[in-house]
């Protein structure tokens, strides 16, 4: 299950690495020989999240925001791979206030690649998104046909396959995008406003409270497990294949599932601790807005130019996050 490249034996930036998937990426990266500086501030990151591996003798939390030029440049310094995962993510949050996160996400990764491109790190791998899609009403989703953006959100993601495309011919940059297709697993948040569906019903559903599914239920997502993104961060900050550098790939499981089928996962695979939550009603509530109607990602681009191999349904996936 596990036979695929590693990043080895180099000094890694992880910025938002106190958050779910930045966390996750920092464990993975230390057992591998492997010098790991997390960047955070700690507007969505939890200390929490590094509790496992703090004290490890080659990690180093560094507490500062990417929107701070010079705070980029002094932790890019010496580094050999930056995995770029600093963020402000949710569609809603994005349309209650655009402003923070064209803040964040647009002027944050301009620093960052500036600062990258001065270091001279050899790669920049960055989180993109699935949002880039936006009305587009193919299926499945293929990287170079996408629609218009949605939400502020989309358009700061899209924002950043602009900008670095553009030092890549500018600049001869090598930078990597990963479009991100709802990802879940251990340590993502369940509380908030913003948190995603899948740790916030669960909690929902443990505690015997219904559910609100946003629209009919009929809205469809390729929901893809935290280690099937742990993998496509390794392949593509080692990946020695001419085709990869500047490009962008679906990090998907290849799978579409619709929300009322997820919510049955759930139930039936929480009920197995608790049988009573089977009978638990769910409720329908109305769409909400710059949402996208269905996504399914195509993943052949990343299996020929990177040897991608999603190792996780989310039926095998959701099962581990459960428990």
């Amino acid at each position: 299950m596990n036979d695929y490249p590693r990043i080895a034996n180099k000094r890694i930036l992880v910025t938002g690495g106190a958050g779910f998937i930045g966390s996750n990426l920092c464990e993975d990266l230390l057992k591998y020989e492997n010098e790991v500086i997390c960047l955070d501030n700690f507007s969505t990151g939890r200390h929490e999240n590094l509790k496992e591996f703090l004290s490890h003798r080659n990690f180093r939390l560094v507490i500062g925001d990417i929107r701070d030029l010079e705070m980029c440049q002094k932790v890019t310094a010496g580094v050999d791979i930056v995995l770029h995962h600093a963020a402000l993510g949710s569609v809603p949050r994005s349309i209650s206030d655009p402003l923070t996160i064209n803040s964040s996400n647009i002027d944050g990764f301009l620093n960052m690649l500036i600062a990258s491109r001065d270091a001279k790190v050899q790669r920049f791998v960055y989180a993109a998104s699935s949002s880039t899609y936006g009305d587009s009403d193919k299926l499945p989703k293929v990287e170079d046909i996408i629609g218009k953006p949605l939400s502020p959100y989309a358009v700061t993601k899209y924002v950043n396959e602009l900008y670095a495309h553009v030092f890549r011919i500018n600049y001869g940059m090598d930078t990597i995008g990963l479009r991100y297709f709802n990802v879940f697993g251990r340590r993502q948040d369940p509380d908030g406003a913003y948190a995603a569906i899948i740790p916030k019903f669960t909690m929902m559903l443990m505690a015997h409270r219904s559910p609100v599914i946003n629209g009919d239920g009929s809205h469809s997502r390729d929901f893809t497990y935290i280690d099937n993104v742990i993998q496509m961060n390794h392949l593509a900050a080692v990946s020695n294949n001419p085709g990869a550098s500047g490009q962008v790939f679906n990090t998907a499981a290849g799978e579409q599932t619709d929300l009322n089928k997820l919510v049955w996962f759930l139930k039936r695979y929480l009920a197995e601790f608790d049988p009573a939550i089977l009978n638990i009603e769910i409720i329908h509530g109305p769409a909400r807005k710059g949402d996208i109607l269905h996504s399914l990602a195509s993943v052949d681009k990343a299996i020929n130019i990177l040897g991608y191999k999603p190792q996780f349904t989310l039926a095998t996936g959701l099962k581990l996050a459960v428990n």
